[in-house]
């Protein structure tokens, strides 16, 4: 299925998150009813982390890879669509 990443249990900051971030070809970010999808090829690393990062600075949870494609938070909509 996934590969999942413990961001809860060991935070993972700053530079560190961009790290993983910047891997994917395509990262969903949920929150609530809300889903945007990023692209570090053409998105900033600003706006990715703004979307990815918590208010601690840290990389939302859950975190799943899947492939090249990354899933930060959580929408029930998003993980319908994207894991199969």
């Amino acid at each position: 299925m996934g590969e999942t990443v413990e961001a809860r249990r060991a935070p993972i900051m700053g530079d560190k998150a961009w790290e993983l971030l910047k891997e994917a070809e395509e990262i969903i970010v949920g929150s609530g009813k809300k889903m945007v999808i990023l692209h570090p090829a053409t998105d900033s690393r600003e706006i990715i982390l703004a979307h990815c990062l918590g208010r601690t600075g840290s990389l939302r949870a859950p975190t799943l890879k899947t492939g090249t494609r990354l899933l930060v938070g959580f929408n029930d909509e998003m993980y319908r669509a994207y894991i199969k």
